[in-house]
């Protein structure tokens, strides 16, 4: 018998370290089939929040695996740093994320683009998976017009959040802004930056960023921004549209 070459022990001590990092249910059941729970992650005031469905109820729009490996570790990494940050800095968990990232002057300067950045991919995601879920249903009652007032009927309103989308260089969000009055606006914005930094607030928005679609639709971002409608949750998003004139409406 040949001896094992080193490399050979190398490669079977990596396949074991992988298939290690990946969770039981998802070897399981590809992807899980029971609602899906924040996993545990390192003490903090920051939290993942709850997902409320299983990976793969968004699918064939959102894959499994996908939304399992966007949940777990880009919105939890968003939330690890946070706790990272407030360790020295408790100030920025003594407030509400909204106060946070509508006066980004006031955080110190040594962490102020690191809080940028994760409280508002945290804030953001947040808002992606609530405004999410298996059946969604159609747009009603004051959004509906709402939207035939400020974004020319829904056609129109899905046409143009496709094209700011898609018109997204490099990473970034495509949002359905309101204000305090109710009135809606669309606009793009890069990275993690949320309308909150201006004081605004985003009634919905779809993450354009790679990592939400390119396992299954590699670089058809166009077919991607067109299929995420069918997961668009617009009971929630009314909900969102009376907190927003209420001026309740959070993250």
């Amino acid at each position: 018998m040949s001896p094992i070459s080193r490399r050979h022990l190398l490669g079977a001590a990596a396949g074991l370290a992988a298939i290690a990092t990946v969770p039981p249910r998802a070897l399981a059941q590809g992807g899980g089939a029971a609602p899906a729970a924040a996993p545990a992650a390192p003490t903090g005031p920051f939290k993942l929040p709850s997902l409320g469905y299983a990976y793969n109820a968004l699918e064939p729009h959102i894959d499994a695996r996908t939304m399992e490996i966007h949940y777990t570790r880009h919105h939890q990494a968003y939330v690890n740093s946070l706790n990272n940050f407030a360790k020295d800095n408790p100030q920025i968990a003594e407030k509400p994320m909204t106060e946070v990232l509508a006066n980004l002057n006031a955080v110190p300067e040594a962490i102020r683009t690191g809080v940028r950045n994760n409280m508002g991919g945290h804030a953001n995601h947040t808002m992606f998976w609530e405004i999410m879920s298996p059946s969604g249903g159609k747009p009603s009652s004051d959004v509906l017009t709402a939207i035939d007032r400020d974004l020319g009927g829904v056609d129109k309103m899905k046409s143009d959040v496709n094209a700011k989308g898609l018109g997204v260089f490099g990473s970034g969000w495509v949002f359905v802004t309101v204000d305090k009055d109710g009135k809606l606006a669309i606009e793009a914005r890069p990275n993690q930056d949320t309308p909150i930094m201006d004081g605004k607030r985003a009634l919905f928005g779809n993450d354009v960023w790679e990592h939400a679609y390119y396992l299954n639709y590699q670089n058809r971002r166009a077919d991607y921004l067109n299929a995420w409608w069918n997961t668009v949750n617009w009971t929630k998003i009314t909900e969102r549209y009376a907190a927003a004139k209420a001026g309740t409406l959070g993250v």
